[in-house]
């Protein structure tokens, strides 16, 4: 019995362990340029997803945020980028240390990519590989950085 009580123990701190190593990607973060700041936050399915919640006011026209003029479905093209989700559907595979099987859209393009994440040893920067065609090797990397306090 006590074998089987330290085995659940074991097995539920590895289980509480791989839980905060998952959430490591949650928080505010910069994107490359600077220009957004991207809040990541846990959904209620387990997922990880990204909305933009921050704009540098030099984005903005005419005091208003840009809009998303480069979706190609002309019903979206009006909506803000303010507000806009633009990771979705991370998941943490703990094998890997990476959140994969996610989307990231692009506004700039109007393109969404399959992508994956990872952090290496510092918790202040995101790496996001974005790529097409099922090819990981092949997409673009970017980096997205915490903003200081």
């Amino acid at each position: 019995m006590k074998k089987l009580i330290i085995l659940f123990l074991l097995a539920f701190t590895g289980m509480q362990l791989s839980a905060q190593k998952a959430e490591r990607i949650t928080g505010m973060w910069w994107n490359a340029k600077k220009t957004a700041k991207i809040e990541i936050k846990k959904e209620a399915n387990g997922s990880f997803s990204g909305t933009i919640v921050y704009l540098v006011p030099e984005k903005y026209k005419s005091g208003v945020p840009p809009k998303d003029d480069k979706n190609p479905d002309p019903k979206l093209c009006e909506r803000s980028v303010l507000g806009l989700t633009v990771l979705s559907e991370l998941r943490y595979d703990a094998g890997k240390k990476e959140w994969d099987n996610g989307r990231i859209y692009d506004p700039r393009s109007g393109k969404t990519y399959k992508c994956y994440v990872w952090m290496e040893d510092r918790d202040d920067m995101l790496f996001i590989k974005g790529y097409a065609v099922g090819i990981r090797w092949m997409g673009k990397l970017t980096e997205w950085t915490r903003p200081l306090l």
